[in-house]
This record gives C-alpha cells, structure tokens and sequence, in this order.
C-alpha cells in the first residue's frame, strides 16, 4: 500500500478539525485539487488492506480523478458487498487486486456496464451499520494516480487476532455526548430579477426551488437541524452572498437548489454537482458558466484566491472540503434513486466551477430536474414530488457522517 495512503490520515484527526480554519474567521476559498474528465478516466489498480481498529482499507487507483457512487447491497446467495460505480471509466482486465494479509474482503470484481465500471469486494461480513465507513479522494503522489480510498469495520470484530475486541471494562460505560446539533444553509437559486429557467408552461425555476426549500427547511428543522435559507421571498443576491452565508452561519452543509433546462425537451432527470476547477464534462462546464453569468463572475479566476489559501489552508483541509463535499454528493445520488427520482442520463454526479460552491464548507448544488420537458415541468411545480424531492434530500443530510 502506497505510504501516504497508510500514513496520510493514520492519526485519529476528524474532517471538520481539519475544515476548520484557525485565523479567527472563515477564509472563502477555491483553490481546489485539480480535476480533469477531458478523456475517459481508466482503472490503474486495485489493493486492500488492514488499519488501525478493526479496519480494512479498499483502494481502487484511476488515471484521473474518479467520480463515483458507493453502495452496499446483499448478493440473493446472502454474500454481503461493496460496489463501487466509476463513472465514464474503462476497465482493465490485467489489473489483478493485490490482498493485504488478513484483509476481510475474499474478493474482487470488476465489471463494465456501458460507460460506468462496476468494482465489486465480496466481504466476509457485512459492514457495520453503527460505524460509517471513511471514503477520501488522494491525489496523485510520486508513481501513484488518483486514489479513492474507503475505510471500514465489519460487523463482528475484526478477522483475526491482531485487532480483537479487549475485555468488556468493569466500570460503567460514560454517557455518550449530547449529540452536535447540525447547521444545515440551503441557497433557493436565482430570485427576483433573475427567473432561472421558465418552462414551456410558465413555470420558473425560482419558484420551484424556493418551494422545495421552505419545505426542506420545515423537514429539517423537525428532524433537530438548524436551518437557514439563503433567501425566504423572491428576491436577487449574488452568488457570493450566498456563498458567504455558509460561512457566516458556521454551516456543516451547504446546500444549492436549482432546476435545469436543456435544448433538447426529451432530457429529464436529476443531477448533482460539487465545485472542481475544472467541468467534468462539456455539459456541466456550460451549466456553470450559465449559472456564474448571473453575477459575471469569470469561472476562471481561481487565482485570485490563490494566495490567501496557501497562507491559511493546508492541502490536507483543501482535500477534506473536497473529499467531504464527494461524499456528501454520491449520498444524495444513492438517495435520489432510492426515492425513484428520475436520474439525468450518464453521469448522476459531475463537478465544475460553480462559484455559489466557493467555501470551506462541504457543499453541492443539485439540479432537481428539468422545467425544459413537459412532464418534469409538471412534476416540479407540483406539491408531491417536491416533498419527495425534499424527503430524498432529507434522506441524504441524515445518512452523512459529518464527523465531530
């Protein structure tokens, strides 16, 4: 196993420490590691091995930055498994995955569906439910590529002797803590001058979504969140404003609301993006840029940035904003479709400059659809699927491991 990816996060330090910024106040910055889906990613290597308390580690190596969706589902023989989907990524059937000793997975598959490569980890047992597993993106370092990395425990205990469980203590166990009330901004895109995208019906985006957000926030707040909405009435604010919101509220989720529209009025389904440098791919690279003209930002001028973050952000909090903000967003894919939400074609998951996502808070924007054809049209200006929208959503804010 590569060093950094043994040694890199070996110490016991959570993602929101390294999220938080030590200078008094929140800097907002965009200087992100570099993403690049100009060619199809393809899969380098496949490795496993044992960590610190009762942990096994799955590394799956790509030539770029892989986009990804993670999920556990139970094989009918009763095998339990690890699946992992690469997005637009080629398979390579002379990568043989290489077992650290003692590992827990028996073994791995790869299979490609169209576009997407399936990884499969036949575990010995099932995962654990109460301890959520650790999934970070590494950047490429000496001959290693990208490398996206999951971490965790089976149910049972460890497989062998070297991590066994200790004696059960005499002594009472402490109460656990009270539990960190979550503060959760959810930005309701364009308002008052700016409509958004308007459907052939008449409908407009900047409707729809601060519906959807005034019920998120109804659903949250029952739910024990702390919500804040970036805007309640039909109202303009810049892209930074809305950004700078997060920061203010010290938010753990940063939320954006949009609805999309395409030239072609067959494409329907949802999408959700994170913030990267670079588009992930023609399509997401046009959106942002339609999205930034609002505010006449130039999506390009991460440089400006530059300068402050080098000064109050060390790689490993950038990689944590990044790596949390991924994480967030393959959720609420997972989420989505188990609602039964229609998903955009290809790629559910796509990264691209978006500048309402520049801050050091892990965020997403999710399109919820697509007011360009007909039947969505009618569906997001309705009131039950935008409370299944919001139930979906709600879903993923709840499945998330904020960390303390």
């Amino acid at each position: 196993m590569n060093p950094q990816e043994s040694g890199l996060f070996s110490k016991q330090v959570s993602r929101r420490t390294m999220l938080q910024i030590t200078c008094g106040g929140a800097i907002a910055f965009s200087f992100f590691p570099r993403v690049a889906f100009a060619s199809r990613n393809s899969l380098v290597a496949i490795r496993t091995g044992v960590q610190p308390g009762d942990k096994t580690r799955f590394v799956i190596e790509t030539s770029a930055r892989p986009s990804h969706t993670i999920s556990y589902p139970k094989a009918d023989d009763g095998r339990h498994l690890i699946r992992v989907e690469l997005n637009n990524t080629a398979g390579n059937s002379s990568v043989k995955p290489v077992y650290g000793a003692n590992t827990l997975v028996k073994t791995i598959e790869q299979n490609q569906v169209g576009n997407n490569l399936h990884i499969t980890a036949n575990l010995r047992r099932r995962v654990r439910e109460d301890v959520k597993p650790s999934i970070m993106i590494l950047e490429p370092n000496g001959d290693a590529k990208f490398r996206l990395v999951i971490d965790f425990t089976m149910a049972g205990g460890a497989a062998t002797g070297a991590g066994a469980a200790a004696a059960k203590p005499t002594t009472p166990a402490p109460k656990p803590a009270a539990k960190k009330k979550r503060v959760i901004v959810v930005d309701a895109g364009h308002g008052g001058r700016d409509p958004g995208a308007i459907g052939r019906g008449g409908v407009r985006e900047k409707d729809v979504v601060l519906s959807v957000a005034r019920r998120l926030r109804t659903k949250l707040a029952s739910a024990g969140y702390t919500v804040h909405l970036t805007r309640d009435k039909d109202i303009f604010l810049n892209l930074n404003t809305r950004a700078d919101m997060a920061e203010r509220h010290r938010a753990d989720l940063f939320i954006s609301l949009h609805a999309n529209a395409n030239p072609s009025r067959n494409m329907k389904g949802f999408s959700v993006y994170t913030l990267s440098k670079k588009a992930s791919d023609e399509e997401a690279r046009k959106l942002a840029e339609l999205e930034n003209a609002v505010d006449k930002i130039e999506v390009d001028g991460f440089a400006k940035f530059e300068a402050d973050v080098r000064n109050a952000l060390s790689a490993l909090q950038q990689a944590a904003v990044t790596a949390a903000s991924v994480e967030f967003a393959s959720i609420t894919v997972k989420s989505f479709r188990s609602h039964g939400i229609t998903q955009q074609p290809n790629a559910a998951m796509r990264s691209a400059p978006f500048a309402v996502l520049r801050s050091t808070i892990p965020s997403a924007l999710i399109e919820l659809g697509h007011l360009s054809n007909a039947e969505e049209e009618k569906l997001l200006n309705s009131d039950s699927h935008q409370q299944k929208l919001v139930n979906a959503i709600t879903k993923a804010i709840n499945d998330y491991d904020f960390e303390d």
